[in-house]
């Protein structure tokens, strides 16, 4: 019974990575999610049915329009496997208890963010209202320990951002100021300085490999969306084990 409960929930992330890739894309682009249907951005081609099953209708159609012959991003597959991924590992992490759904819905927030930030490295204040609207509310019935922690984290998430932005001088977007506010309701006090320090360290790697390469140049802007994103998955399933790794490390200093 639980087999076919993990089968459930990576399909429906990939039916939901689908809808996400839409979502993302669209609102980057200023458009509605609703209208007009999917179809091929080349030559308007209206997408069927047989032509929108995830993944496999990638494969199918050999990455290319039916229509056209125009390639189809590969990201379009890679995130409704990633989405459908994380839907499915998930219960392994947090167990079948409420925190499911606190995991899915951060699992959607980064999805959803880290393809319009990619898009247009923008991320779509749609968005991050729907989430923090949700995860505002879901607070109140799933608290965290104690309660006011999630709040104040996110307080403190959007004005620390906010004070890098300054600082920063337009180093940092006001999308990911918003987003730290939301993500403190995920990941609690700690989980948001854990968040920016992961975070950082993903994007300067990032920008090292890429300099090195010769792909990109020294203060040429990097969508930083992916990079919260990441960092914020990774400190959300694993903050026990960083506060208690912290702690060995404070104990051996002194």
């Amino acid at each position: 019974m639980e087999f076919l409960l993990y089968i459930y929930l990576f399909v429906f992330g990939l039916i939901l990575g689908s809808f996400y890739n839409v979502v993302g894309i669209r609102l980057a682009n200023g458009e509605s999610i609703v209208t007009p249907r999917s179809h091929c951005p080349r030559c308007n081609h209206q997408l069927m049915a047989w032509e929108l099953i995830p993944v496999f209708s990638y494969i199918f159609q050999r990455g290319k329009c039916k229509n056209c012959g125009t390639s189809i991003s590969i990201k379009y597959p890679l995130f409704e496997c990633a989405t459908a991924t994380l839907f499915t590992i998930s219960p392994l992490l947090v167990g079948w208890s409420k925190e499911l759904l606190i995991a899915l819905l951060l699992i959607s927030l980064v999805i959803i963010i880290t393809i319009s930030d990619l898009e247009k490295m923008i991320i779509p204040n749609k968005v991050l209202l729907f989430f923090a609207g949700i995860m505002l509310i879901i607070r109140i019935f799933i608290p965290t320990e104690p309660w006011w922690d999630a709040y104040l984290a996110a307080i403190i998430g959007f004005l620390l951002l906010l004070l890098i932005a300054i600082v920063s001088k337009g180093g940092m977007g006001g999308g990911d100021v918003k987003l730290f506010f939301i993500l403190g309701l995920f990941v609690g006090v700690k989980g948001v300085f854990f968040t920016l320090f992961f975070a950082s360290l993903f994007g300067l790697i990032y920008g090292l490999i890429m300099m090195a390469k010769q792909k990109l140049q020294r203060k040429q802007p990097i969508p930083f969306g992916p990079f919260i994103g990441l960092a914020a998955l990774v400190v959300y399933y694993m903050e026990e084990e960083l506060s208690v790794f912290l702690d060995w490390l404070w104990n051996v200093s002194i």
